[in-house]
């Protein structure tokens, strides 16, 4: 129990540094090369790199969590990282897409959603 919290919190923050750090840093750089507008349209571009940003971070932890938790096949974390790692690198992001697709809409809609509500109630 005490790997599965741990491997949980560590993946939590890995996602909130996909989701946060990425959509401001992504939302910076592409305002400063003008390359968006701070709109609807800037938003959804940032948030989309954001949540597939953090869809890459956080696969590989996702497929380990999986695969230890299913049963007695490793005798723990890092004996499934060793194996799947032989596998080859590809195997840490098995099951992406699902991944992504329930990720990525999530993360969209969240920061689409504050950055209205930044317009609508500004800061003091």
């Amino acid at each position: 129990a005490v790997v599965s919290t741990q491997s949980t919190g560590g993946r939590a923050a890995l996602m909130n540094i996909g989701q946060v750090a990425f959509y401001d840093q992504t939302k910076d750089t592409l305002l400063r090369m003008e390359l968006i507008g701070d709109n609807t349209g800037g938003h959804f571009v940032c948030s989309f790199i954001a949540g597939t940003a953090a869809t890459l971070i956080t696969q590989p932890f996702d497929v380990v969590k999986t695969r230890v938790m299913q049963g007695s096949r490793y005798s723990g974390v890092v004996q499934c990282i060793v194996a799947t790692a032989r596998e080859g690198p590809r195997s840490f992001y098995k099951g992406f897409v699902p991944a992504w697709v329930r990720l990525a809409p999530q993360t969209i809609l969240t920061w689409i959603i504050l950055e209205k509500l930044r317009k609508w109630f500004p800061a003091a």
